[in-house]
C-alpha cells in the first residue's frame, strides 16, 4: 500500500509540474510597455497613461497589439473600464492577429450594462471574427448566438476584469471572476495563433493589469 501511494503521490507531482511547465504565464505593466515602445500603434492614435485613484494602466483608441507578442490558446486577463455613452465605448482584446484587419476580438458594450432594454441587456458581450466576420453579420445570420448579456454587470463607468479563455475551437468569456461564463461560442478562425493586443472603438477605453495564458 505504501508504494502504491507513493508512486500515486510521484506520478500526481509530475503531472501538476508538467502542467505548470506547459503553460507560459505573462504580467504586464501596460505603462511600462507603453514607455519601452513595446506597444505597437500607428500616430493617428491616442495611447496614453492613466494613473488615478482608480487604476493605472493605458487608455487607447482602436487596436493596440503587443510588440513581439503571439498568443496561441490558453487565457487572458484584463482590468477594463469604459464609458457610458450610448453607441459610443466598445472596448476588449484582440487575439489571433494578422494585422488591424484580420483578428478575433472580445469587447464589450458597457453602456448597454445597466440598459432597461431587454434586447440591449442581451449586447453585453461580443464576439467577432474580422473582416468575415463583423458583428452586423452576426447578428444577422446568427442572432443572439455571439453575443449575451453578463449576470450581475457592473455600472457602465466602473473598471470590471475580464476573463477570456481562447481554446482551439472556442471562446468563452468570464466577467468579474464569475464561475459562469457570459459568453461561450465556436471559434470562427482557422488560424492556430497570431497577434494579441487592446481594442477599443470610437471613444477611448482604459486598460490595466494584463496578464497572459499561453499554452505551450
Amino acid at each position: 500500500m505504501n508504494n502504491f501511494l507513493s508512486r500515486a503521490m510521484l506520478f500526481s507531482c509530475f503531472l501538476i509540474t508538467t502542467v505548470c511547465q506547459a503553460q507560459k504565464v505573462e504580467k504586464y505593466n501596460l505603462i511600462e510597455l507603453l514607455r519601452d515602445n513595446k506597444l505597437v500603434y500607428s500616430p493617428n492614435q491616442r495611447v496614453n497613461v492613466i494613473d488615478d485613484n482608480e487604476g493605472q494602466g493605458v487608455t487607447i483608441t482602436d487596436i493596440v497589439f503587443l510588440k513581439n507578442i503571439t498568443f496561441s490558446t490558453g487565457s487572458i486577463d484584463v482590468d477594463i473600464r469604459g464609458k457610458d455613452v450610448f453607441q459610443q465605448s466598445f472596448l476588449g482584446i484582440a487575439f489571433h492577429g494578422i494585422d488591424t484587419i484580420t483578428y478575433d476580438a472580445i469587447y464589450f458594450r458597457p453602456f448597454n450594462f445597466q440598459s432597461t432594454d431587454s434586447l440591449r441587456r442581451r449586447h453585453m458581450v461580443q464576439y467577432i471574427s474580422e473582416p468575415k466576420y463583423p458583428w452586423d453579420t452576426l447578428r444577422k445570420n446568427h442572432p443572439l448566438m455571439y453575443e449575451n448579456g453578463i449576470a450581475n454587470p457592473p455600472a457602465p463607468a466602473d473598471w470590471f476584469h475580464a476573463h477570456i479563455v481562447i481554446n482551439r475551437d472556442s471562446v468563452i468569456a468570464y466577467v468579474n471572476h464569475s464561475a459562469v461564463p457570459s459568453l461561450k461560442v465556436k471559434k470562427l478562425n482557422a488560424r492556430n495563433g497570431g497577434l494579441v493586443g487592446l481594442w477599443s472603438s470610437a471613444l477611448s477605453g482604459d486598460f490595466a493589469n494584463l496578464e497572459i495564458k499561453n499554452d505551450q
